[in-house]
C-alpha cells in the first residue's frame, strides 16, 4: 500500500483537511474536506473561551472541558474515516501535518479569560490540540510547523523557490475545483512536507 499524509489548517471550530500522496516523488491530492470540530457549529461552541468569559469561572471551565472532549472525539472519528477511505483505494495513512499558531504558552484559565488576545489564542490551541491528540491516537507520524514559516520551510526542504512552490500547490487543486483557497493550499503543503521530511 502507498503512504499518504493528511494536512490540517485549523480554525476555531473547524479545519481544512487535505490528503496527499507522493507518486514518483510528485505530490498528488487524493481528496480534501472541511471538517467541523464542534457538534453545534455556532459562535458559542466555535469560540469556547469567548463563551466562557461571559460566565462564572467554574461554569466556563466546565463548558471548555465539554467542547474539548467533543473536539477530540470528532477529530479522532474523522481520521478513522480518512483511514477507511484510503484503505479502499490501496493507500495507508501514515503521516499528518499540522499548522501551528504563535506557540505562546498559555497561563491558568482565569488569566486567559482576563485577556482578550489570550482568549483568541486559547480558542485556536484547543482545536489544534484535538488534531494533535487524534493524530497520535491513530499512530501517525506528526509534523507540526508554524503557519508563518510554512512556505519558506517547505521551499527549503523541497529545494524549490517560493513562487514556484506556490504555483505548484495552486495547480494541484485544479482537478478538485472550488473551494481551493489558502486553507486547502496550506493543508496540502503541510501534508506534502510531512511526507517529504519522513522520506529524506
Amino acid at each position: 500500500m502507498r503512504s499518504a499524509a493528511v494536512g490540517f489548517r485549523p480554525h476555531s471550530g473547524w479545519t481544512a483537511l487535505a490528503v496527499v500522496s507522493l507518486e514518483r516523488g510528485e505530490p498528488v491530492v487524493l481528496f480534501r474536506e472541511r471538517l467541523h470540530l464542534v457538534k453545534t457549529f455556532n459562535y458559542a461552541y466555535r469560540q469556547p473561551y469567548h463563551t466562557a468569559a461571559r460566565s462564572s469561572l467554574e461554569e466556563g471551565r466546565t463548558f471548555i472541558a465539554q467542547v474539548k472532549r467533543e473536539a477530540q472525539q470528532l477529530a479522532y472519528r474523522a481520521l478513522r474515516k480518512v483511514e477507511t477511505k484510503l484503505t479502499q483505494v490501496d493507500y495507508r495513512l501514515t503521516h499528518s501535518g499540522l499548522l501551528l499558531g504563535s506557540g505562546r504558552t498559555l497561563p491558568a484559565l482565569e488569566k486567559i479569560l482576563a485577556a482578550h488576545p489570550l482568549i483568541h489564542t486559547a480558542d485556536g490551541e484547543l482545536f489544534r490540540e484535538a488534531l494533535t491528540r487524534a493524530s497520535t491516537r491513530c499512530g501517525l507520524q506528526l509534523l507540526c510547523t508554524k503557519e508563518k514559516t510554512l512556505v519558506s520551510e517547505a521551499a527549503q526542504s523541497l529545494r524549490v523557490r517560493e513562487p514556484t512552490l506556490l504555483r505548484r500547490v495552486t495547480e494541484l487543486g485544479k482537478p478538485h475545483g472550488a473551494p481551493w483557497s489558502q486553507d486547502e493550499k496550506f493543508a496540502t503543503l503541510v501534508a506534502w512536507l510531512a511526507l517529504t521530511d519522513s522520506a529524506s
